[in-house]
């Protein structure tokens, strides 16, 4: 499984001259129409299986659409003119900054859906169960549904079919200053409720999530009561907003901050999702004692976040060692392939940028190692592939290297690949275009190996010591296996130096993948007794060399290497790495 983040407010805008906090009517925003045909023909083409759509519900927003009865959101608990998409305003709406005709955003947004199941695709939105917007309103929830907190008793801070938390007989204070706010606070909220990042108070600090409402699944966190039984307001009405979108025909959801929801709900509300659909569920999730629980309790996958995606960045940014990649899958017990690695998203700075490598090429040895580790699912972020840097402050969002989510913000580098709509790269640089010509092929190659998508992992560090010729200072050196598919990646984390290795391969690691040396492919079985006793010795032991000589060959560049199986566990296979590279040799 490849899963591509696309950002739809960033991915499809084409505007080349955006202005500092800019609106939408200046900046330009992305729609739904700009992912056509072409452009899910370029990302299938690209080794892409999942569409990730990032920002489809309606969330906080400066931008009004009065002709549909849909205001701007209160500046002060806005961040950004377009808003945060995690702040959501109604579960059952759809954003209509992403429709050519707001009216018709619904329409807009079921196209889209159908034209990515129509290319063999599948679509996963945001699910976003801890928080919301502070002033949510649905206008499009079904007539059935009863508006968040429309029967609770905000007299307490605590009661189990409260939809919310709060701060009886307080007012909220919002903070200031922030980045909309030229004037003094007008935002009234009586009593203040709790902050969508637990915090339990009226007056957030400008680093808490103070634009959003934290929803109430039971659990009173002030006195340590947890209440369950009977099910929990909450609990039907957000089971009841998995249902509709699954039932309008995304296949799965990326849940937002779903550690932050207890595990008693998931458990619950995913067996019932599942009783009438199959559907994909991914946990955002940063508490590796919680990884088991998750996964019991329904989920496919989770989050790599704090375990290989924090390892690689601290090797780059902060000396740490290559093999200390070892402890990432150790840690895991057995969980690797629920694991969703990768090395972009929303939320951390760009590969390219200054806050990180700054260079595309270099951190190619990660995207290597998060890609190739295991068999479970590996993510890029759109315009990973075309080298986006997210260079500058755009608005709300500082120079932070993160194509800001906040603003109306522009892609330069993947506004290359997107050619106006034409989405073939023809606006590429030489080095743009060798950068996604990469991605294409280690993307495929993950849906066309068996040894990647099938086979087994084998750790190689504890064979090769530092005092032996390899350096698990800035090398890592692993097997993927199944079948008659053999592969041995090692990997050059020093971004100045070359370094040559001698890779050993442990017997037990040959068995394993039944490459011995008296495998043949000749038809020896059949030859007569007579034939084989009449060779001499000296033939015999030139047949010997030829069984164990190989020759092992660079999946990416050709590059063939000759080894000795029977020596492969003491003297390796030799191999000199540049800087910031890799090799993934077939055995």
């Amino acid at each position: 499984m490849n899963i591509y983040q696309l950002f739809v407010r960033t991915f499809g805008n084409k505007n080349i001259s955006p202005v500092f906090d800019g609106d939408k009517s200046q900046n330009g925003c992305g729609t739904f129409a700009n992912i056509n045909d072409r452009a899910l023909d370029a990302l299938k083409s690209l080794g892409i299986t999942h569409i990730w759509l990032t920002g489809v519900i309606r969330h906080s927003s400066s931008t009004s659409y009065p002709e549909i009865g849909i205001k701007s959101t209160n500046p002060h608990i806005t961040k950004g003119k377009a808003g945060s998409p995690y702040s959501i305003m109604d579960y059952y709406d759809i954003d209509p900054d992403l429709a050519v005709n707001p009216n018709n955003r619904y329409e807009e947004f079921d196209d889209v859906v159908n034209r990515i199941h129509e290319k063999g695709m599948k679509v996963i939105i945001d699910f976003v169960p801890n928080h919301l917007a502070r002033e949510y309103k649905s206008m499009s929830k079904p007539f059935d549904v009863e508006e968040f907190g429309a029967h609770d008793n905000k007299d307490v801070a605590f009661a189990r079919d409260n939809n919310f938390y709060y701060c009886p007989g307080q007012e909220l204070i919002v903070p200031e200053p922030t980045a909309n706010s030229q004037q003094p606070t007008v935002y009234k909220e009586f009593p203040a409720k709790a902050s969508g990042n637990d915090v339990f108070s009226p007056t957030p600090s400008v680093n808490d999530w103070y634009d959003t409402i934290k929803l109430n699944y039971g659990v009173d966190y002030q006195n340590g009561a947890r209440c369950f039984e009977p099910i929990p307001d909450t609990w039907y009405k957000m089971l009841n907003i998995m249902m509709y979108w699954r039932g309008r025909g995304v296949d799965g959801f990326r849940v937002d901050m779903a550690e932050m929801v207890p595990i008693v709900f998931w458990r619950w509300s995913i067996f019932l999702l599942r009783e009438t659909y199959d559907v994909i569920m991914i946990a955002e999730i940063y508490q590796p004692h919680m990884y088991k629980e998750y996964v019991n309790a329904g989920f496919d996958y989770l989050y790599d976040k704090v375990g290989l995606y924090n390892t690689l960045e601290n090797i780059y940014r902060h000396g740490c060692r290559a093999e200390t990649i070892t402890s990432v899958w150790n840690s895991l017990q057995g969980l690797g392939d629920a694991m969703l690695r990768f090395m972009e998203n929303h939320d951390e700075p760009r590969l390219a940028s200054k806050h990180f490598v700054g260079d595309a090429f270099k951190s190619l040895p990660a995207v290597v190692m998060s890609a190739l580790m295991n068999r479970g699912p590996f993510m890029i972020y759109n315009g990973q592939e075309s080298g986006e840097d997210a260079c500058g402050a755009v608005g709300f969002s500082g120079d932070d290297g993160r194509t800001s989510i906040f603003d109306y913000a522009v892609m330069p580098k993947h506004q290359k690949w997107m050619s106006d709509g034409k989405f073939d790269g023809s606006g590429f640089s030489v080095e743009q275009k060798r950068l996604y010509d990469f991605y294409s092929k280690l993307l495929n190659f993950r849906l066309t190996n068996d040894a990647i998508n099938k086979g087994a992992f084998y750790d190689l560090m504890w064979v090769n010591p530092w005092y032996s010729n390899f350096d698990p200072q800035y090398l890592y050196a692993f097997l993927r296996y199944h079948d008659e598919e053999r592969l041995l990646v090692v990997i050059n984390f020093n971004m100045n130096e070359s370094r040559y290795c001698e890779v050993k391969i442990p017997q037990d690691a040959l068995e394993y993948m039944r490459l011995q040396s008296n495998e043949s492919t000749s038809q020896q079985n059949n030859e007569t007794q007579s034939q084989c006793q009449s060779q001499s010795q000296s033939q015999s032991q030139s047949q010997s060399q030829s069984q164990s000589s190989k020759v092992a060959t660079e999946v990416f560049t050709g590059e063939k290497i000759e080894y000795d199986l029977d020596d492969v566990s003491s003297r390796g296979i030799a191999m000199t790495l540049e800087p910031a590279s890799f090799k993934i040799f077939k055995l």
